[in-house]
C-alpha cells in the first residue's frame, strides 16, 4: 500500500470548471472565489466575507433542511455573481479543492464540504448503527457530490493536516473512525472491530477502525472534531 501524502496547503489563481480562486492562511485557512456567471453553494455558516454586488439566496435541496446542527437548522446557500467572497470554518485546519470531471463524484464526512460550484449535485445519506455507538448516539451523514452534466469543483475543509492515498485494486487501509474525510465512490468502507484479549490493554475491550478498500482514493485528517447532527 502507498504512503498517504500530504495535499497542498495553498492555491494562487487556480481556474477550473468556470470558477477562480484561491487559498490561503496557514492557521485558519480562507478559501477565496472570484465569481462570474457560474454560482456556488454551500453550508450557510461558513461564509466569511462578500462583495456587497454578490447575490445570496437559499439553494432548494430535497431534505436539507432535516439537518440540524446544535439545535440550529442547517440550509445551503448559493451565491451568484459578478464579485468575489471568501469562507472558513471556525477551526484549525486545511482547505483544498477536488476537481470532478463530468460523471466523476465523491462521498464526503459531514462538515467537512466547504462549497461547491452550482454544477455539482449534492445528496446524503444517513449512517447509524456503529456511528451511534462511536459519536454519542447521534450517527452522522455522509454527503455526496457529483458532476453529471460537466466540470465542477468541491471545496473541502480537514482538521489538522490532509492526506490522501490511492488504494490500487483490493488494497486496504485502516483508519480510525474520525480521521477520514472523503473517498472516491469505488472505494468500499466498513467497520473492522480488533479485540484486545492480551498485554497491556486487554482490559480496554476493542478497537474500532473503519476499513476501506480499494481502488481509489481516500482522504485522512490528521485532527478530528465532532459536530453532532440530528434530523
Amino acid at each position: 500500500m502507498p504512503i498517504p501524502v500530504l495535499k497542498p496547503t495553498a492555491a494562487r489563481d487556480e481556474k477550473f470548471a468556470g470558477v477562480t480562486y484561491h487559498i490561503e492562511g496557514e492557521l485558519v485557512p480562507v478559501l477565496h472565489l472570484e465569481l462570474a456567471s457560474i454560482p456556488v453553494y454551500f453550508e450557510h455558516y461558513i461564509l466569511l466575507w462578500k462583495e456587497p454586488k454578490v447575490q445570496i439566496g437559499v439553494k432548494s435541496l430535497k431534505g436539507a433542511l432535516k439537518r440540524i446542527l446544535a439545535g440550529m437548522p442547517i440550509f445551503m446557500t448559493e451565491a451568484s455573481g459578478p464579485g468575489q467572497m471568501g469562507f472558513s470554518r471556525d477551526g484549525a485546519g486545511h482547505i483544498f479543492a477536488i476537481h470532478l470531471n463530468r460523471g466523476e463524484g465523491i462521498e464526503m464526512r459531514e462538515h467537512q464540504f466547504l462549497a461547491a460550484t452550482g454544477s455539482v449535485e449534492y445528496t446524503f445519506t444517513r449512517v447509524k448503527g456503529i456511528a451511534n455507538m462511536l459519536l454519542g448516539g447521534t450517527g452522522f451523514f455522509i454527503d455526496h457530490f457529483t458532476a453529471p452534466n460537466g466540470e465542477g469543483i468541491v471545496w473541502v475543509h480537514g482538521y489538522g493536516n490532509v492526506f490522501e492515498v490511492t488504494l490500487g485494486a483490493g488494497e486496504q487501509i485502516d483508519i480510525e473512525p474520525g480521521g477520514w474525510v472523503y473517498k472516491d465512490r469505488s472505494v468500499q468502507m466498513d467497520t473492522q472491530f480488533q479485540r484486545l484479549s492480551t498485554g497491556l490493554f486487554a482490559s480496554a475491550g476493542q478497537i474500532v477502525w473503519n476499513r476501506f478498500t480499494g481502488p481509489g482514493r481516500v482522504g485522512i485528517q490528521s485532527m478530528y472534531v465532532h459536530m453532532p447532527t440530528t434530523e
